[in-house]
């Protein structure tokens, strides 16, 4: 089967593709390449030539796929002629966790879509003046799916859904939190929902005045409220600390003993301790996606990071994502035997007081060539010290010693900007990033290069993640500051980002502090640790950085969690609470196991 996908957003009056595909609209004498007005149409019975000019359109706006004939019969929904298409469902189990796991664009928010309701699919008659939900329900086996979507064409089932950008609440919805929480309360539970999340001293703020991470807990804690037959959670964890999201995985499983529950989570240790069933989803973007069956967590999550689906026999991505055994890199009785080089800056007794919090550290210093992840629970201060070394913030006490300059990516990315992704790039560092080492290294990798046509204020979240990570990576400074890299980035966007700072830390022998809550992500890039500990709000002290054992187990000794390396791929895994080798490990004080 062979299909033929056109990227309107590449395709846009003035661009190359839109010449490109003028000049071949009709040039074979019939309707392979179609233009009307400024809309072109690719039949997929186009004569050979013309299917080959259509492949070479430049800018990527034109994506030709041969696909496995028999999936024709799978197609669940089709957007047009050459618009996305998406193949077989996940199905909503009875009290089981089901996750989703997969790159953003794949079509994960239209099949949402579908299983609640909004959309009727089509089978893929794009064309069809009406669609029926018996058809949809005839093509599928008996089943669970298809008993389930009987129910929701007869609007028998009620869906709750946590959407994915919470940073948007406050734009859509106004008012103080405890006045949005109560008017939603369906299920009789708003004071044990509140006092479970921890969000009681939050209930007299407006929505506005919240953080992501307070952003975060309050929709799912609106979600919880209703009265649903299905629950959906899209990216639940993003800007939680792993308290919080250990304290998420277990409200979410309690509540699949009632009703059905699916999750999007690119977290992958989050995942892999929340969910029963995994469904994986693989395509390509905004052309196609397919779900895959639903596996044991294990062995989707280990499928997933090999690339390789063995019972579709697809490989899903060029190379594997392996977690390499770590050596300390880091020799702190000054560096013998060590490929770190002269530190970079160094800091001793910092205090900062901002308001009723109070931020003080240690002593501590950061080398070329060195990544020191930094972690500890929100609200202690970890972005409050990066802004301090960025210059942003002045402190009160302490001192800094550093020679050195500094590039700087925030929590938050401002978008509202009225240009392109390739002129945002050539306004913030020239025009070098086109060619050489970075071009493949980081803007490639972080599938910038798809992006230059688009504009800044249409990206999604994790298209402006990778645009400003790029960004960060591109200047030339002595120190790079990334503050939560991995927020909104699919599982693996996250890895190739980790893979991306670490090349330019060692390739330029530069330093990096990167904040973030993924375990994965800290695992791959982290050289050391710089561990934070507090009551978020009030106080918060910074220690390190250390090695990276020894780091993880100072952090993960307060969080009480302990992890160990899964025998196949090598991947840190959440020990289940007071199982045997979680006693063990416990025992020993060896809350970040390096052995599988």
């Amino acid at each position: 089967m062979r299909i033929a996908v056109l990227i309107e957003e590449k395709c846009k009056p003035k661009s190359d593709a839109y010449d490109y595909l003028k000049k071949w609209a009709g040039s074979c004498g019939g309707d392979c390449i179609q233009m009307n007005g400024d809309k072109f149409k690719i039949l997929e019975s186009a004569c050979p030539p013309c299917f080959i000019r259509a492949k070479h359109c430049p800018g990527g706006a034109v994506v030709v796929i041969n696909l496995p004939a028999e999936l024709k019969t799978d197609m669940i929904h089709r957007y047009s002629l050459n618009g996305f298409r998406l193949f077989k469902l996940p199905t909503p189990s009875k009290e089981s966790v089901v996750g989703i796991l997969g790159p953003n664009g794949m079509g994960k928010s239209t099949a949402f879509n579908i299983l609640n309701g909004s959309i009727t699919p089509n089978l893929g008659n794009f064309e069809a003046d009406e669609v029926w939900w018996e058809d949809v329900i005839e093509s599928l086996p008996r089943g669970e799916l298809r008993d389930f979507l009987v129910d929701v064409s007869n609007s028998k089932v009620t869906v709750a859904l946590k959407p994915q950008y919470v940073d948007n609440i406050p734009k859509a919805v106004k008012g103080r939190v405890g006045n949005l929480l109560s008017s939603v309360d369906e299920r009789g539970i708003y004071e044990e929902m509140v006092d479970k999340l921890g969000i009681d001293h939050l209930l007299e703020r407006n929505l506005s005045q919240l953080s992501g991470g307070e952003l975060q807990r309050v929709a799912i804690c609106a979600t919880l409220l209703k009265d649903a037959d299905v629950y959906f959670f899209d990216e639940p964890s993003s800007y939680l600390d792993i308290h919080e999201r250990m304290r998420i995985v277990k409200i979410i499983q309690e509540l699949a003993e009632t009703s059905r529950v699916i999750v999007i989570e690119h977290d992958l240790a989050v995942l892999d301790v929340l969910a029963d069933l995994v469904h994986i989803v693989y395509g390509q973007k905004g052309a196609f996606g397919i779900f895959t069956p639903a596996r044991t967590t294990r062995q989707a999550i280990n499928a997933y990071l090999d690339g390789f689906l063995v019972e579709q026999n697809v490989r899903i991505r060029d190379k594997p994502i392996k977690f390499q055994t770590h050596t300390d890199r880091y020799v702190a009785s000054g560096g013998e035997g060590s490929d770190i080089g002269h530190p970079v800056v160094h800091w001793g007794e910092l205090e900062k007081k901002l308001g009723d919090f109070t931020l003080t550290t240690a002593e501590g210093k950061v080398h070329q060539s060195e990544v020191v992840g930094v972690v500890g629970p929100n609200g202690t201060g970890k972005s409050t010290m990066v802004k301090i070394l960025a210059g942003e913030l002045e402190y009160d006490g302490g001192w800094v010693t550093a020679d050195a300059s500094i590039s700087y990516k925030p929590q938050h990315i401002d978008t509202d900007m009225d240009c392109t992704v390739q002129t945002w790039l050539d306004s913030e560092i020239g025009t070098t990033w086109r060619s050489g080492e970075y071009n493949v290294n980081v803007i490639r990798a972080l599938g910038v290069d798809d992006l230059l046509t688009k504009d800044v204020s249409n990206l999604s979240g994790g298209e402006a993640q990778a645009v400003s990570i790029a960004i960060c990576l591109g200047r030339d400074a002595d120190l790079y500051l990334l503050d939560e890299p991995s927020a909104h980035l699919d599982a693996n966007a996250r890895m190739e980002a980790a893979k991306a700072i670490r090349r330019t830390m060692e390739a330029n022998e530069k330093a990096a502090f990167v904040i973030d809550h993924d375990v994965y992500f800290i695992d791959i890039v982290s050289d050391t640790l710089l561990v934070f500990e507090g009551e978020g709000g009030k106080n918060g002290n910074a220690e390190g950085p250390f090695n990276l054992r020894e780091g993880m187990n100072r952090f993960l000794g307060d969080v009480d969690v302990t992890f160990r390396r899964d025998h196949d791929s090598g991947r840190p895994r959440i020990n289940k609470s007071l199982s045997r080798k979680d006693r063990e490990q416990r025992a020993k004080g060896d809350y970040y196991s390096f052995d599988s």
